[in-house]
């Protein structure tokens, strides 16, 4: 399958019961692809809030973004734990309701070794029949899958891609350099918002953005002129959603982001605890970037 290009995270829209909110998620599904034009869309991933999901609760989301879906781009199903067992049991899950490829993150708390990260996305590769895109987002799990685990990995034919929010370009780029003549592709996709422009001027091949569900359509035009050669437009677009970029993460993600689609009348509602609700200074900073782009 062809990852390149700019998938979203999708929030989980809530009600203000704290159950999820069904007939909003499927319109925003809607919205990113019809009108922000995304090429990919992530449920049950860090912005969708999945740590508070109950099992029933993350089966149901992936289920109704595969539905709403129809098709029209892939689905990038969060299923990954710091269980090898539980996320083999989700990941089979994902694929029965018609997921595209799954995403796993890096086994958080437990802190496994290299050689414990190997054989648990391996076990997972061999148990499991969706393509396998891995998530090291080293500041949130504790720990951080080495450049040379992720070559390892790579060479396994159901391991497709990363997500990569390590915030390290050094990192990056001894991945993209142990992975560039691979005997298949391998798809290198930026996990941290602000450094999409770099990492893809590097060879990275997209984003997987929180900030796509606010400001889609400018991501993905970043994107596609970066995959094009076109960097000097691209960094215009750049530049110019930074100060959103910077205050869509003022707080932790995705505080600010369910914030703004709230502020511009998508579904989102509230957040579950341990999350809280945006503190009003930082309401305005929000408010003030998302005028000057236009989006409010």
């Amino acid at each position: 399958m062809d990852l390149r290009g700019c998938h979203i995270p999708l929030v989980t829209p809530f009600l203000e019961d704290g159950s999820i909110d069904e007939p909003g998620l499927r319109r925003l599904v809607n919205h990113l692809i019809e009108v922000e034009k995304v090429d990919g869309l992530v449920p049950c991933g860090t912005t969708g809030e999945s740590p508070t999901l109950t099992h029933e609760e993350h089966g149901r989301v992936i289920q109704i973004v595969v539905e709403e879906t129809k098709g029209r781009v892939p689905v990038i199903a969060g299923t990954g734990s710091n269980s090898t067992a539980e996320a083999i049991e989700m990941t089979r899950h994902a694929e029965k309701v018609g997921a595209d490829a799954s995403l796993q993150v890096c086994p958080y708390y437990n802190k496994p070794t290299q050689e414990g990260l190997l054989a648990h996305f391996k076990a997972i590769a061999e148990n499991t029949r969706l393509p396998i895109v891995l998530y090291n987002i080293p500041g949130r799990t504790g720990r951080n899958i080495e450049p040379e685990t992720v070559v390892e990995l790579s060479k396994h034919e159901r391991i497709v891609g990363i997500k990569d929010a390590c915030g390290d370009l050094t990192q990056t780029m001894r991945i993209l350099e142990g992975t560039r003549n691979g005997k298949k592709p391998f798809y290198v996709l930026s996990g941290e918002d602000a450094l999409t422009f770099p990492m893809m001027a590097l060879g990275g091949h997209g984003v997987i953005c929180a900030v796509g569900n606010v400001i889609g359509k400018e991501y993905r035009e970043m994107v596609h002129l970066m995959l094009q050669g076109r960097l000097e437009e691209a960094r215009e677009i750049h530049f110019r959603t930074l100060p959103v970029v910077r205050a869509l993460f003022i707080e932790t993600n995705p505080v600010p982001v369910k914030e703004a689609l709230n502020l511009v009348g998508l579904p989102a509602g509230p957040l579950r605890l341990p999350l809280t609700p945006m503190k009003p200074a930082n309401r305005e900073v929000l408010k003030e970037a998302l005028r000057k782009i236009g989006r409010l």
